[in-house]
């Protein structure tokens, strides 16, 4: 009777801690962190700190994804600029899993603005303009929902354990 409270309550812990760890983010790296050949050290970075990889892809953004993926922005005067930056080359666009991965994987991006970025961060320790600045991370879990299903087909999306889950996760 024991063993099968304890099964049950580590089937049911184990469940939980999954559920907590599934929450997801879209990162982006734009044009100039492509051109500059951060892609690997981008992805280096997400894996290090424990965060599973479930989607990417390595494309050329058409305007019309791009007006939908920043249509939040379509009123700001640099709006025309970013489209047309975000589509002069191809970028490499990822899903991410883990516990608070969208809080978290934007604290690793840092700031919009590099400069009022820390060092250690990714913007932080490889951009310097505003209109460069590396990568993109969705701000909110909302957003990123929205976001992921706008860049990825959900077959795209794969499910999958990291066999390091728990070494990571308690």
């Amino acid at each position: 009777m024991v063993c099968t409270l304890l099964s049950v309550f580590s089937a049911f812990s184990a469940l939980i801690n999954d559920t907590m760890a599934a929450e997801r983010t879209f990162i982006m790296v734009k044009p100039d962190g492509v051109q500059r050949g951060l892609i690997a050290d981008i992805v280096k970075r997400f894996e290090q700190r424990g965060y599973k990889m479930v989607a990417a892809k390595f494309m050329k953004a058409e305007e019309t994804l791009l007006n939908q993926h920043y249509g939040d922005l379509k009123e700001k005067p640099f709006f025309p600029g970013l489209i047309k930056f975000i589509s002069s080359g191809p970028v490499f666009a990822m899903v991410w899993e883990g516990k608070d991965v969208v809080k978290q994987g934007r604290a690793m991006l840092g700031e919009t603005d590099p400069l009022k970025s820390k060092p250690g961060s990714i913007r932080g320790d490889y951009s310097i303009d505003l209109g460069r600045n590396i990568c993109h991370g969705s701000d909110s879990v909302e957003t990123a929902k929205k976001e992921i299903a706008l860049w990825f087909k959900p077959e795209e999306v794969l499910d999958w354990t990291l066999p390091t889950h728990g070494s990571i996760y308690e």
